[in-house]
C-alpha cells in the first residue's frame, strides 16, 4: 500500500433518511472527491446515502473501491433495497474496484488500510459502528487518521455531547477528543441543503493534525522482536 494515501472511506447509510440535505450531501461529498483527485473507499452497495456518494463519484468520471464481505455478495446484496435500480452502465462498472472478503472486521481493515481518513455522513447502527471503531483504533494507535463527521442538520450533535460528557467525567482523554472533527455548515438548517459539504469535509481532513492526539500502544512491534502493520492489531 502507498504511504501517501489520498483515498477516503466513507460511512453512512443504506437509506435516503428524511431530510433532503441528506441525499444532498452525500452527492457534494462524491463530487468533491473527484475534483480533489481522490478515489473513494466505501461497502459497496448502491442503495440510499452510500449509493449517492458512489454515484456521483462514477458520473464524476472519478474511481470507486467497493470492499464487501462475500456472504452478501452470495445473499444477493441489499435486497429490496436495490431492485428498482438499473444496471449500472459498462462505462461505470469499469471505474469500480470490488474487493472481496471473507468478514466484516477485514472488510474495516480493508477499507482502513487504503485510506488517508475516514468521512461520516448521517447512518444508522452499522455507521455509528464504523465510525467509532476507527476513531478508536487512532486512539489506540493502531493508525493515525482523522475522522470527520458532517453534521448535516445537527444529525450528529448527540454524539458530540456523548463525546464531551466523556472528557469531562474523566473516560475520554481531552486530547483525543480531536480524533473526531465536527463539520457544521451553516448555522441556519434551511443553507444546509445547498452547502458544499464535500469541499469542507476534505478541508477538514487537510487540517487535521496527528501530534493533537494521544496514541495508547505501539502495535508494530511483535513478541518475537520484528516489526508489522500496525493493522496487523485488528
Amino acid at each position: 500500500m502507498s504511504s501517501k494515501l489520498n483515498a477516503i472511506a466513507v460511512y453512512c447509510g443504506s437509506s435516503f433518511g428524511k431530510q433532503p440535505a441528506f441525499h444532498k450531501a452525500a452527492v457534494s461529498l462524491g463530487k468533491a472527491l473527484v475534483t480533489d483527485g481522490r478515489p473513494l473507499v466505501y461497502g459497496g452497495g448502491r442503495a440510499g446515502l452510500m449509493g449517492a456518494v458512489s454515484d456521483a463519484v462514477l458520473d464524476s468520471g472519478g474511481k470507486v473501491i467497493g470492499v464487501v464481505p462475500f456472504a452478501m455478495i452470495s445473499a444477493g446484496g441489499e435486497g429490496d433495497k436495490t431492485r428498482t435500480l438499473p444496471p449500472r452502465p459498462k462505462s461505470e462498472i469499469e471505474q469500480i474496484q470490488t474487493i472481496v472478503v471473507d468478514s466484516m472486521h477485514e472488510r474495516k481493515a480493508q477499507m482502513a488500510a487504503r485510506v488517508q481518513g475516514f468521512v461520516g455522513l448521517p447512518g444508522g447502527f452499522g455507521t455509528f459502528e464504523e465510525v467509532l471503531e476507527v476513531t478508536t483504533w487512532t486512539q489506540l494507535g493502531i493508525h493515525t487518521k482523522p475522522v470527520v463527521l458532517l453534521n448535516i442538520r445537527s444529525y450528529y450533535e448527540p454524539l458530540r455531547q456523548l463525546v464531551e460528557n466523556g472528557v469531562r467525567e474523566g473516560f475520554i482523554n481531552p486530547r483525543n477528543q480531536k480524533i473526531i472533527i465536527f463539520v457544521d455548515g451553516p448555522e441556519s438548517h434551511t443553507e444546509h441543503e445547498d452547502f458544499d459539504w464535500g469541499a469542507a469535509a476534505l478541508a477538514a481532513i487537510e487540517a487535521w493534525q496527528s501530534e493533537n492526539v494521544a496514541p495508547l500502544f505501539d502495535w508494530s512491534k511483535r513478541a518475537d522482536g520484528s516489526e508489522v502493520d500496525k493493522l496487523n492489531a485488528v
